[in-house]
């Protein structure tokens, strides 16, 4: 692996120190000189460094102004003050104002050479955590595909609740709207994303089991346990995300339970009377409506709220318009990549059924269906016959035969027949543009002719 090569300002006034520095760490470090703050911090607009070297005493801007602005500008930056022996105020100033360390003149390189190690060290220790992180979210968390206003809110929301390790998340969305996805996306963004992710549908467990299978249980507690006893996926989430899914299915008895552990952090095994502690962030997630159960009296009120510090309703396929393409294209790549297959997209026809299709099944409908497609089309491009989206009429929309036998008859006194056509061929290029959302090309497409020309008709037709 190629060894990282940090970047490094130096900010001083004084030339034997700038050319000095260069000269002793050059060969190690990528060294860009400043007599001024001024030019280093319009240098620092267009490529920030790994770790700046600042003089407190520079002309016209001073080292500790200079360095409020970087920490404006990008707080991650790490600085090293340069300073007189005996201005001790100005290192106080700079340290409160987040200065990594300092040096004092007249420089001894070997000493500046270890504080530059250590605070390099910092560096890479914390790209190394950006690099581990980005890992995980590649490799564990699939890509949630979004271009609408809907879905970028829910985002920019998970971007800003994931820097907690701790807060309780409830995702409330209709199914297949992909919640686990974004429980996934919540742990890999957040400092917990090394630990464990854990799913679990509430739905799924027998509700005798639950309690076994959320806390586990000491050997032999009950007839039929493991002699070894079992470890429950509450602790198996230790230092991770436990994402309870279907979270309205649980029993009122499981509730109580859950409620206790969220109050404490610690539960107690089947069998056993000393609890144990563990540290978990709960994310849960319904398709229920959880203030009506409350209402009923099927859920807790005080475990909702509990659940609920963080709410976040994700939007349905339906309501997201603009993602449908975008996500069909994704899950075609995808799945050409899985089954080898060289599908270059969606006719215009295919694009115009997805649109309108009504997507009762949300994201996952849209992914099962992509995947069938890709298995059984035969054609470049694939068709809404290729993905089930044909119906019984469409296969008569385009045929003019088909549709010139519901127009009416030519009435006794005649017609303004190129008036009548300019209304039809009006009619027909709104629907295309309305089908393609305005784009004029994929308008184009759909009545079969080139993008100038539509777009010379459209201007005629439609003023």
């Amino acid at each position: 692996m190629t060894a990282i090569r940090y970047h490094i300002f130096v900010v001083d006034d004084e030339p034997t120190i700038r050319e000095g520095i260069a000269l002793a760490l050059g060969d190690d470090y990528r060294i860009t000189a400043f007599a001024n703050a001024e030019d280093a911090l319009a240098d620092l607009e267009k490529a920030a460094p790994d770790l700046v070297l600042l003089d407190i005493g520079l002309p016209g801007m001073n080292g500790i102004e200079a360095l409020a602005t970087i920490k404006r500008c990008d707080p991650h930056i790490l600085v090293i003050m340069i300073t007189a022996f005996e201005d001790i105020d100005g290192v106080v100033r700079s340290m409160k104002l987040g200065a990594h360390d300092y040096v004092v003149k007249p420089l001894r390189m070997d000493q500046l050479e270890l504080t530059i190690t250590n605070a390099l060290e910092t560096i890479r220790l914390r790209k190394e955590v950006q690099m581990l992180q980005a890992r995980c979210l590649s490799e564990n968390m699939p890509l949630f595909i979004g271009e609408s206003n809907a879905i970028q809110g829910v985002m920019d929301l998970i971007q800003r609740v994931s820097r907690s390790a701790d807060t309780p998340i409830l995702i409330e969305g209709e199914t297949g709207t992909g919640k686990e996805l974004l429980a996934s996306a919540i742990h890999y963004h957040s400092p917990l994303f090394k630990g464990p992710f854990v799913a679990v549908n509430c739905a799924a467990i027998p509700k005798e089991l639950v309690e076994s299978e959320l806390y586990g249980y000491r050997g032999g507690a009950f007839s039929g346990a493991r002699e070894s006893g079992k470890t429950g996926l509450v602790e198996t989430a230790h230092n991770g995300t436990l994402f309870l899914d279907e979270i309205g299915d649980l029993s009122p008895e499981s509730q109580a339970k859950l409620l206790r552990f969220l109050e404490s952090g610690a539960f107690y095994r089947v069998g056993e009377t000393k609890p144990t502690q563990v540290s978990v962030r709960i994310v849960s997630a319904t398709n229920r409506d959880l203030a009506r159960m409350m209402a009923d009296g099927l859920f807790r009120q005080d475990l909702y709220f509990r659940l609920g510090v963080i709410k976040i309703q994700v939007p349905s396929l339906k309501d997201r318009t603009d993602d449908i393409l975008p996500l069909a294209k994704h899950y075609l790549a995808h799945f050409n990549t899985k089954f080898r297959t060289a599908f270059r997209g969606f006719s215009p026809e295919a694009e115009q059924a997805l649109r309108r299709h009504p997507w009762t099944g949300n994201v996952r409908e849209l992914k099962n269906m992509t995947e069938k497609a890709a298995l059984t089309g035969r054609h470049e491009y694939l068709t809404p016959q290729d993905l089930g989206l044909e119906h019984p009429h469409d296969a008569n929309t385009c045929d003019p035969a088909t549709w010139l036998q519901t127009l009416p008859s030519l009435p006794p006194e005649g017609m303004d027949l190129p008036q009548t056509l300019e209304q039809i061929e009006r009619h027909f290029v709104l629907q295309a543009l309305q089908h393609s959302q305005n784009n004029e090309s994929q308008a184009a497409r759909l009545l079969t002719l080139n993008h100038h020309t539509f777009r010379y008709r459209h201007r005629k037709l439609v003023p």
